[in-house]
């Protein structure tokens, strides 16, 4: 059944135009996936949906007395309320029910009650009517849906009795996705749902969804999300929606068969219009030349019908993005980063247990960990911000870091976007235009103020900002978040390229298992490192028996077979194995060819060495001697290790 039906929806912002053609419909338990660049319209349709905002033109017909779940911003009462409450929001009539039984409890109480019948019977039946309509109510099993939900999604219930103004930003985000969660709506409409939640949360919200009895809108940049939950895609692209009956990847496959198709067919259509011009133009020529009117009417009749053509668009097949083309100054000396040891603590609460790591030139590390297991205090401690209780960090030589924050402060909000990047690059206005440009600031944009842009827009203008030191050793804390799809892929393509050294926090799965070749996990203080991507580390996870599957048997799931649910895990499960293997394979090559480049610098590295003690032996500076030993014991050292690394990956070849 259709619960959602928009035709030729229009919807203007003032002068402009954001939703030109809006055309789809959903259905009943259906998933669906909204995408789209950042500012294409996503927000403004679920605002539509959501009736918060009306359309212009057209018409967005929605099942009369649906229950939609929809978080737009958090409501100002939340502030005034503790967190328990807020996650009960969606059930004020039966918390009501509770505090009146209560009430109802305390009086019945009372010794002067209890003396007199009439009114102990009087209440006993007030108690048992709010009783019957709370259980119908679900008020008994509130306490344990919330319980279920908050556990999930990692919300302690120690927070319960805090106040919800008392949360950061990201905490009410994820208390506000919980309480949508706890109300089960017939139609959930969710924007951007796995911001601010750890890679354990996500799996969870992907199982949860999975066997959810409502239908689901959800607009995500998460593409192994979007893979594992919807089965629908709404494409928002220049105020039109397309659908395809797809996943992920599955839609983009589609997508570019889809415009292939559209621009085969335009093309033979410009040259039948292009024929048709042709022939017009030379009927009226005869026409004058012959002085005969029949010509000039065949022409008209002719120019009436190339008018009648409904002319096809041009598709645009390679839209633009953003360019970063990351490169390094100067290549930095093989240990890039080494800690042993390493103990942090903050008051009694131990972030950091005797951890110890080693990150080389080249290597492509993700660093993982739940919220709060310390990663973003190993990153203050490698850039110097502070100091560890004991243990030993170090930089390698000639170690130039770039670091991009998660999260940071926008000084002068007011600022336009030309005049912070010309002020932080020390750049005249031509070429800083020509840069921004680069990263898809054009035209009015680079007049906005900082403190207008979306998350992704500042996020793309601090990476140009990064580009400009051409550091060979980027950190990034989370990337990808608050980026458009098309972003994150050019951000992804330009790490491939980057020949420098990476380390990156993210939550971003697509992003780990397209980059990473090794996995440091950070769990009770201590790294973990698993080689490979992150499907090989959630199946060495598995194998290890650390992977717990969350809980979903509370029964809010009727409506969705768990045969279907097992079905999808399976796919998903010979999806990730192919992507391995081909993963495993490029990582493999690449791996060796780095191997071998760095054999090859050593191997000219023990060269000089060995010369400069020639030069040395001759003279009679012991200590210059000495020197020149070590650091050749050393530089064999290095090359030894290399040449070890090298075989392994040969022996599987040569079995």
């Amino acid at each position: 059944m259709i619960i959602i039906n928009s035709q030729q929806v229009k919807k203007y912002h003032g002068a402009q135009l954001v939703l030109e053609n809006a055309t789809f419909e959903i259905h009943e338990g259906e998933r669906v996936g909204l995408v789209g660049r950042n500012g294409s319209g996503k927000s403004t349709l679920l605002r539509l949906i959501a009736k918060s905002e009306k359309q212009d033109e057209g018409q967005l017909t929605v099942r009369k007395e649906m229950k939609i779940g929809y978080l737009a911003q958090i409501p100002d009462e939340w502030e005034r309320i503790t967190v328990y409450e807020a996650l009960a929001s969606g059930f004020r009539a039966v918390m009501a029910d509770k505090a009146q039984m209560t009430q109802l409890e305390l009086r019945m109480a009372e010794p002067a009650t209890v003396a007199d019948g009439d009114l102990l019977e009087s209440l006993l039946g007030q108690y048992a009517s709010l009783q019957e309509r709370f259980e119908r109510a679900g008020g008994y099993e509130l306490d344990a849906r919330i319980d279920q939900v908050t556990t999930g999604l990692g919300i302690s219930r120690a927070y319960y009795d805090r106040s919800f103004a008392t949360l950061s930003g990201g905490e009410k985000t994820k208390v506000g996705l919980a309480a949508l969660l706890v109300q089960s709506p017939e139609l959930l409409l969710l924007d951007e749902p796995t911001n601010h939640l750890d890679m354990a949360c996500v799996e969870w919200l992907e199982q949860f969804l999975n066997v959810y009895a409502g239908a689901c809108l959800i607009v995500s940049h998460d593409r192994t999300f979007l893979d594992r939950v919807v089965t629908k895609i709404i494409d928002l692209e220049d105020g039109e929606t397309s659908v395809y009956h797809a996943n992920y990847t599955g839609y983009v496959k589609e997508k570019e068969e889809r415009l292939l198709r559209q621009f085969a067919e335009f093309q033979e259509q410009q040259k039948q219009m292009k024929k048709m011009k042709e022939t017009i133009r030379q009927l009226e020529e005869w026409g004058r030349v012959g002085g005969n009117e029949k010509f000039f009417r065949r022409a008209q009749s002719m120019q009436k019908a190339l008018d009648r053509m409904e002319k096809l668009k041009r598709p645009v097949m390679d839209r633009r993005h953003a360019e970063f083309g990351i490169q390094q100054a100067d290549r930095s000396g093989k240990r890039v980063l080494h800690f042993e040891a390493v103990n942090k603590a903050y008051g009694e609460k131990q972030v950091l247990r005797q951890a110890d790591g080693l990150l080389e030139y080249g290597e492509r590390i993700m660093l993982l960990g739940p919220n709060g297991a310390g990663k973003s205090t190993l990153v203050k401690l490698m850039l110097g911000q502070e100091q560890p209780d004991s243990g030993k960090l170090e930089l390698g030589a000639r170690v130039d870091v770039g670091y991009l924050a998660q999260e940071e402060h926008r000084a002068d909000e007011r600022q336009t976007v030309l005049g912070y990047y010309r002020e932080q690059a020390g750049m005249e206005e031509g070429e800083a235009r020509s840069r921004l440009a680069r990263y898809l600031f054009y035209g009015a944009d680079v007049f906005k103020q900082v403190g207008q842009l979306s998350g992704g827009e500042w996020t793309r203008l601090r990476l140009a900002l990064l580009v400009l030191k051409k550091p060979n050793l980027l950190i990034l804390d989370e990337p990808t978040n608050h980026m458009d799809i098309a972003s994150r892929e050019a951000l992804e393509e330009a790490l491939e390229e980057y020949p420098g050294t990476l380390l990156a926090i993210t939550h971003d799965r697509y992003f780990i298992n397209r980059l990473a070749e090794k996995i440091w996990e950070l769990e009770q203080g201590r790294i973990t490192v698993y080689h490979g991507d992150y499907d090989h580390y959630v199946a060495l996870r598995k194998q290890q028996g650390s992977v717990e599957q969350p809980d979903l048997s509370s029964g809010r799931g009727a409506g969705r077979t768990t045969a279907s649910s097992a079905a999808a895990n399976h796919s998903d499960e010979e999806r990730a194995a192919e992507r391995m293997a081909a993963k495993a394979t490029k990582s493999e090559q690449g791996r060796r060819e780095r191997l071998e480049k760095n054999i090859a610098e050593a191997e000219a590295q023990l060269l000089v060495l060995d010369e400069q003690l020639a030069i040395a032996g001759g003279t009679s500076d012991a200590g210059e001697l000495a020197r020149l030993w070590t650091a050749r014991e050393v530089a064999q050292q290095q090359l030894d290790r290399l040449f070890e690394q090298w075989m392994e990956l040969e022996e599987p070849a040569l079995e």
